[in-house]
């Protein structure tokens, strides 16, 4: 129980930092207001490095997004009761912490007048609505993030390193190909936030726009298979 109980607070960790920071940033009388691109993908860097630090220190894998799992099943290292039971773990999290950062931010929900920015802080949308190219967009980075991410876990490279490693790289997809779509690479990361939105008593919060919500959990979901069928064709096992 401690591997599942580890991806939940991990992705709560996650979630809980990678949302603050976008609060911090949009939110009507933030210290941190209109901080930027920058400082929003540093945030959503350092969060996954304390995520999967939290959810390692606990007994889980570390994956913190259900793509891992998903990977896990395809290439055989993971029985898919295990991966559905760290997805639902990933999933509860990720609420949790959404509801985390709606506490921490209370005074600021009436302070900020733009529906759109309140409902930012929980779940992605694109900068150019194109459903087919949002989709490809968000296959792309997370073929990066699996692809790149196999190379630092699996091979070894970023041994003793995997938290600060995987960070990083998340902080260079949210750099290069994050400003398409806000890069939810990970469908918990966006879905479960999304459902808080959704639920929450936030003043003046507007629709949680559930048309979208559907781009955000399958691009992931191709992006990582992809990622998966070429990772066994060129990368040697160890």
């Amino acid at each position: 129980m401690n591997d599942v109980l580890g991806e939940f607070l991990g992705t709560m960790v996650l979630v809980l930092l990678g949302d603050g920071v976008v609060a911090g940033v949009l939110l009507g009388r933030s210290k941190a207001k209109d901080a930027g691109w920058v400082a929003v993908t540093a945030g959503w860097a350092f969060a996954v490095m304390a995520g999967v630090y939290t959810a390692r220190a606990v007994g889980a894998p570390g994956f913190i997004n259900p793509v891992g799992p998903l990977a896990g099943v395809v290439t055989e290292k993971i029985a898919p009761g295990t991966a559905l039971a760290y997805a639902a773990a990933e999933f509860a999290g990720a609420f949790v912490g959404a509801v985390l950062v709606w506490l921490h931010y209370l005074p600021h929900w009436a302070e900020t007048p733009d529906p759109a920015a309140k409902r930012a802080v929980f779940c992605t949308s694109p900068a150019i609505r194109t459903p087919p190219a949002n989709l490809l967009s968000e296959a792309i980075a997370t073929f990066v993030l699996v692809f790149v991410g196999t190379a630092i876990v699996e091979k070894e490279i970023g041994r003793g390193f995997v938290a600060p490693l995987g960070g990083a790289l998340v902080w260079g997809i949210g750099l290069s190909l994050g400003a398409t779509t806000g890069y939810a690479i990970n469908p918990a990361r966006d879905l479960g936030p999304r459902l808080a939105h959704a639920v929450l008593p936030i003043p003046g919060k507007g629709p949680s726009d559930w048309g979208y919500a559907w781009v955000p959990v399958v691009g992931p979901v191709i992006g990582a298979l992809v990622a998966v069928v070429l990772v066994k064709a060129v990368m040697p096992p160890l």
